[in-house]
């Protein structure tokens, strides 16, 4: 799928330099290095406890990293923080929106946080709301939608502002199979539409398959960082589920090619 990067001349949308982050004596973020181009969408693989999460508050800037440095669209995060998250767009693993708002009142209330114009606003809204396919549902509210849509709203409203990272943290949990399926396939035509690059945290082997690459992370290191075919060829594996249980129950520390 490296049509969709070669698209958008591979831009490196998001990129992690020798990221650490610690807990007393625990590192829970151990020295990662990897990075998102444009219209790229990244899978990143571990299990639970692996420090996904914490990686994902790095990358949010709820937390500074103890070493090393993030950079979205060649903002240093720490030393250019507005510019940087302003470059996010971010779908958190525990949903946020206000149930009792409707769905357009969810999307009004984002972007005047983000100082867009409520002209604009409404136009953008209707834009990510037909994109989504919720464009019947945007005077209902929220706590009447299903899990599948609720998700669906929250992508639309990280896509207000116009993000060119999106970061997507564990976003199938609780859904039924029909709405993990479409919600994967908006995702991918995000990605291949508009450029967007996409970071997607999952513990989940068959949410990886359609990824461009796949950056395994157990015990706060990166294992491995290879295309679904790479990854499975290292380590002579048929599926990617055996290539990531060989690697992650081995404890082996070798990045894949």
């Amino acid at each position: 799928m490296r049509d969709n990067g070669e698209k958008f001349d591979m831009v490196k949308a998001l990129a992690l330099h020798g990221v650490i982050r610690s807990y007393g004596p625990v590192k829970a973020v151990d020295d990662v290095s990897f990075d998102v181009a444009a219209g790229e969408l990244v899978a990143l693989l571990g299990p639970n406890g692996a420090g996904k999460s914490t990686l994902f508050q790095l990358l949010s800037g709820l937390f500074t990293p103890d070493r090393g440095r993030i950079e979205v669209m060649g903002h240093d995060m720490s030393r250019d923080p507005l510019p940087a998250l302003a470059g996010l767009g971010i779908v958190f693993q525990q949903m946020t929106l206000d149930l009792e708002l409707t769905v357009r009142g969810n999307l009004m209330f984002h972007a005047g946080l983000h100082g867009i114009p409520s002209a604009e606003a409404k136009r953008r809204i209707g834009e990510e709301l037909e994109r989504v396919g919720l464009t019947g549902d945007a005077d209902k509210r929220v706590e009447t939608l299903s899990g599948g849509n609720r998700r669906r709203v929250e992508v639309a409203r990280a896509l207000l502002h116009r993000p060119r990272v999106l970061l997507m943290d564990e976003p199938t949990v609780g859904l039924d199979p029909a709405s993990r399926a479409s919600l994967i396939a908006t995702v991918q035509g995000l990605r291949s539409s508009q450029g967007v690059a996409v970071l997607w945290a999952t513990h989940l082997c068959e949410e990886v398959a359609d990824a461009d690459r796949i950056v395994v992370l157990h015990k706060g290191k990166v294992l491995a960082n290879a295309s679904p075919a790479e990854l499975m060829a290292s380590q002579d594996a048929p599926t990617i589920e055996a290539a990531f249980l060989k690697l992650t129950s081995g404890g082996r520390e070798s990045a894949a090619a």
